[in-house]
């Protein structure tokens, strides 16, 4: 029995043998997915039941924020994070002048490629850091007139998650740091393909224009009623106004490849108004002064009738 046992075994053993010579060589991997251009990974994939292509672009995006920020721009920042399906919300980062190290290292650990940084300043200011870490470039903005989703109260209402159709304005192409800005918004606010966290399919819209140097974003959902003809777009919010202030070569610092000539510093236009306050008011002493002098200069003849009914 022992013997018949044996032969068997070995009869099995060289059936295997054969299969495994007569099937297809097992295609190369990576550690992106498989090997490009690999005839065998193609039909794997299709009867793999994988489910289709292969995620390779694994660039995220880290959002964080200042301490010290108040509750209208923290929402603003939440409302960015839920449009980005491919970001990581960080904990608050001290608003310093080496906090572009320690942001480098917390995108570096946090196995990020982009970074948007909220900085509040006199918990009355708002700056947005654009940056590719760690080598650049990197951009500071302005954010003015914001309006977050609670604020707005708008019809429109996207699925979380799905991937955006981003549109710009025909000025991008103008100027280069308009090019260059136009390719830093597509890689941070473009959702890559087959992404975990994703949906697969279309059904809101990114809308950058740029109108008196001024970058206004818009978040639309795209409602179709019927056909093609009847689709039409409703607005979802958060809504926002980026105004570039510097573009340098690294990543929050370096060397600065563009400045904007038209920015005016929010703390200037606070003392512009400070000082109009301010000459009203010395308007009036100066009037009280000239009136004073001019009393005193023509003096009034003294009257006849003064001491007619004085006993």
């Amino acid at each position: 029995m022992g013997k018949k046992r044996k032969l068997e075994q070995a009869d099995a053993g060289e059936a295997a043998r054969q299969d495994d010579a007569a099937a297809p060589q097992r295609p190369k991997r990576t550690l992106l997915g498989w090997k490009e251009g690999d005839p065998n990974a193609a039909e794997e994939k299709r009867g793999g039941g994988g489910g289709g292509s292969v995620f390779r672009n694994k660039e995220k995006v880290l959002v964080t924020c200042s301490r010290r920020i108040n509750s209208r721009y923290r929402h603003l920042m939440l409302n960015v994070v839920s449009l980005l399906p491919h970001c990581k919300k960080d904990n608050k980062v001290e608003s310093k002048e080496s906090k572009g190290a320690t942001l480098n290292e917390l995108v570096e650990l946090r196995n990020c490629s982009y970074c948007l940084f909220f900085e509040c300043r006199k918990q009355k200011d708002l700056y947005l850091w654009m940056a590719r870490c760690p080598n650049g470039p990197s951009v500071k903005f302005l954010v003015n007139a914001v309006h977050t989703m609670e604020e707005l109260k708008l019809t429109g209402n996207h699925l979380k998650g799905s991937r955006p159709i981003l549109t710009f304005s025909m000025n991008f192409n103008k100027d280069p740091h308009w090019m260059l800005l136009k390719e830093m918004i597509t890689q941070i606010f473009g959702t890559p393909k087959d992404h975990r966290k994703s949906k697969p399919f279309y059904d809101h819209v990114f809308a950058f224009s740029i109108i008196d140097d001024h970058i206004w974003f818009r978040n639309y959902q795209v409602v179709n009623q019927g056909g093609i003809e009847e689709t039409t777009l409703v607005e979802v919010g958060p809504r926002f106004c980026l105004n570039p202030i510097k573009i340098f070569g690294g990543s929050f610092g370096g060397p600065t490849l563009y400045e904007n000539p038209f920015y005016i510093s929010p703390n200037q236009i606070r003392a512009l108004e400070k000082k109009k306050k301010a000459g009203k008011f010395a308007k009036k002493v100066k009037a009280k002064t000239r009136r004073k002098m001019h009393e005193l200069e023509n003096p009034l003849e003294p009257d006849e009738f003064a001491d007619l009914w004085k006993e």
